[in-house]
Order: C-alpha cells, then structure tokens, then sequence
C-alpha cells in the first residue's frame, strides 16, 4: 500500500477483542438481513437479534440504521481491498488497472444487488451527522484506487482524477441500480474515466 493509501484511512478507536467481536457480528448480520430484503429489511432491532446484542448496544456502536449501512460498505470496502492487495490488477498503464479494479468492485457488488443497494441508498441518505463514516467510505475507496495505480506520491493533479473517477463509480452503480444503465455502459464509464489517470501523469503532454 502506497505512503499516500495508508494516510487515507484514518485510525479507528481502539476496541478490545470482545467489542471486535461484537461489532463484526452487528456488520455481518447488517450484510445478511440487506442481501436478502434491501434497504427496508435492515431494521435495528432485527439487526440486534441477529447479531446476538442488546439494542441499546447496537445504537452505541452505531447511532441509526444509516450509520451502520455506511460502516457495512466500509467493511465490505475493507474486504474487497483486502482481496485485491492478494490478486492485484494486472492491467499495463495505471489507467487499465484501476479499471479493472473498479469494475472487479462493482462485479462484487452485482452478486449481491440488494446490499448494494441498501448501502448505496444509505450513501444518499446520509446528513452531516454522518459524515465521519461517509468520509471514511471516500477514503477507503481512495487507498484501493491508489494501490491500483502504484503510486507513492500521486500530484495533486491525480488526486483530483482519483476523486472524479470516484464520483463517477459511484453515479455509475445509482444509475446502474435504478436499472437506467447496463452492465456494459457502467464498463464503458469507468474505462473512459480512468483515462484521467494518464492525462494527469507527471509526464503527461499539455496542450
């Protein structure tokens, strides 16, 4: 992972094993109860049954149902970057492997289109009082396109292509949601996107 990738994630608070433990099972009962109904299958109160928790210790962890889908994307996130730094892209230009990174992101999410969805609503959904755990969703997704391109020291140039390429994966799996756009033009997007990545290259002709 690149200087810049770990910088991006910020350090959680401590928790000791056994509020690990507790957490991972609130996220994985998050996860299932979405993946088989969506958004509106993903009640707290199931949640905390599922999970094994009292409900006043759910909302300790997480403040509403929006907080916890937020921090179930970032866990998904953690495990999707956890899987590619063991089968990284192997595309040639920084540009291909970040595409395919992205598209190998959203094929993951294409398997599960109800916890996509629920998580992508709750995205949308989210006001300030979220913003800690929306910005940690921003920055997890920045360390894996990061890691995809190789970089040590991205320019400022090619961080603002990173957050423009992020703005577009994200309008790509709304639009592809809502069933506006096919698996192939969603392809399409994030290919042309990332082309961004060698315009802003260091070396990079100007006009």
């Amino acid at each position: 992972m690149t200087a810049e990738a770990k910088a991006a994630i910020p350090a959680s608070p401590a928790l000791t094993e056994r509020q690990e433990a507790r957490r991972r099972r609130i996220l994985h009962a998050s996860a299932q109860l979405a993946s088989r109904g969506g958004f509106d299958a993903v009640q707290m109160r199931e949640v905390a049954e599922a999970a094994g928790v009292a409900l006043g210790t759910l909302y300790r962890y997480f403040p509403s149902k929006i907080h916890l889908l937020v921090a179930t994307m970032q866990d998904q996130l953690q495990h999707l970057h956890s899987t590619l730094r063991k089968h990284p892209p192997s595309g040639d230009s920084a540009a291909e492997r970040v595409a395919e990174t992205l598209m190998r992101a959203f094929r993951a999410l294409q398997r599960e289109p109800h916890l996509a969805d629920a998580m992508v609503r709750a995205l949308t959904f989210a006001d300030r009082s979220v913003s800690p755990e929306v910005d940690t969703v921003s920055r997890q997704t920045t360390a894996i396109i990061l890691d995809a391109m190789g970089l040590d020291h991205p320019t400022p140039q090619q961080l603002s292509a990173v957050r423009v390429i992020e703005h577009t994966w994200h309008s790509a799996l709304i639009t592809w949601l809502s069933g506006r756009a096919s698996i192939a033009q969603v392809k399409i997007d994030i290919e042309t996107v990332c082309r961004l990545i060698d315009l802003t290259a260091p070396d990079a002709p100007t006009a």
